[in-house]
């Protein structure tokens, strides 16, 4: 298994707007927290929440992933993730820390950035 591999087709993936290939990744009882908000528990919350944003709130997700370093299961990496919801376009700095299994999966994963930034201001 390759950590940096696992975590970079994930990133991909949203770009595709590909839920069962992102909502694959997850353990079934992965937490997903970005960190201003509450954490998603469980592959059910979490894919509400992931749909919610792909299939309606925004139009198109980009990851760009700027650097990315591995210590074993372990995977951070330092993104800007663009997202347009209707008329506005977000540029988002982002540090993501994800936590994979022996098999690849994704069990934890915590992004950390400016809520405000995120609500436009």
């Amino acid at each position: 298994m390759d950590a940096d591999k696992v975590v970079r087709e994930f990133c991909e993936a949203w770009s595709r707007a590909d839920l069962e290939t992102i909502m694959d990744a997850f353990t079934d009882d992965a937490v997903y927290h970005n960190i201003p908000m509450a954490p998603c528990k469980g592959k059910d919350e979490i894919r509400t929440f992931i749909a919610g944003l792909l299939g309606g709130m925004a139009s198109s997700v980009e990851f760009d992933v700027r650097l990315q370093l591995v210590d074993g299961l372990k995977v951070m990496n330092e993104r800007i993730d663009t997202i347009v919801m209707g008329d506005k376009n977000i540029v988002l700095p982002v540090c993501g820390v994800f936590e994979l299994t022996e098999d690849g999966k994704i069990a934890g994963w915590r992004d950390y950035f400016d809520a405000g930034q995120f609500a436009g201001n």
